[in-house]
């Protein structure tokens, strides 16, 4: 039993560390000083977003090639959870832009690319929800999943560099190195991979959920014989 929990309590034990790095170890950035510890939030969580939309999508991809329940309960379990993610990181991203602004949205390119994804994989779950037929929602939903997926590098990482952005330059600039400082680097490592983490295992236990769902419903359509 001790070592079921085993990974939940090391997990909690390496995000207590992050945060108390992220409070008490990192130094101040030069021109956002303490405001920049925002970050050690803002892009981990953004990352896992991008992160658990390409996983729906590739584990769509399966869905269609397989059939198998098992990929559609992946791919849905990734979405939604893409979409809890970009919600924070949207969420975090207003929070700095009015701690350095003065304003929560000012429609930012990088604001307004989130807030079409938002809408995207919104409008996926709408989908899910609305269609009853299992097979029939898993393959729409694996079709949109694709789909949706393709606009995800676009709309994160090429239009927002086409226009003027008020958004700090990223941890890899232009000219492809990482600019930032040798603590701050090593906390956000940390940080990454603590959310992936987190992330990965609360996708794990939907999966398992939905499993175990599906296996009640398959035990009651057999206790009365249909």
């Amino acid at each position: 039993m001790a070592q079921r929990y085993l990974p939940t309590v090391l997990l909690s034990l390496w995000t207590l560390g992050v945060v108390y790095a992220v409070f008490y170890i990192v130094p101040p950035a030069e021109g956002l000083g303490e405001l920049v510890r925002i970050a050690f939030f803002h892009i981990p969580v953004a990352w896992v977003a991008v992160l658990a939309f390409f996983l729906s999508a590739a584990w769509a991809l399966q869905f269609l090639r397989t059939r198998s329940l098992e990929y559609d309960w992946r791919s849905s379990a990734a979405a939604s959870l893409g979409l809890f993610f970009c919600v924070l990181a949207t969420v975090s991203g207003a929070v700095f832009a009015k701690l350095t602004w003065g304003a929560y949205w000012n429609w930012d390119p990088r604001q307004t690319t989130i807030f079409v994804l938002l809408l995207i994989y919104g409008a996926y779950l709408s989908l899910r929800s609305a269609i009853e037929n299992q097979e029939q929602k898993a393959k729409i939903s694996a079709i949109y999943s694709l789909f949706s997926f393709f606009t995800v590098p676009f709309l994160v990482f090429v239009i927002p560099r086409y226009y003027f952005s008020l958004h700090p330059a990223p941890v890899i600039n232009s000219a492809a190195r990482v600019d930032m400082d040798r603590i701050m680097l090593y906390v956000l490592i940390g940080a990454l991979a603590a959310c992936t983490a987190i992330f990965w295992q609360a996708l794990t236990w939907r999966v398992n959920v939905k499993r175990r769902q599906h296996m009640l419903h398959v035990k009651m359509r057999e206790d009365v014989g249909v």
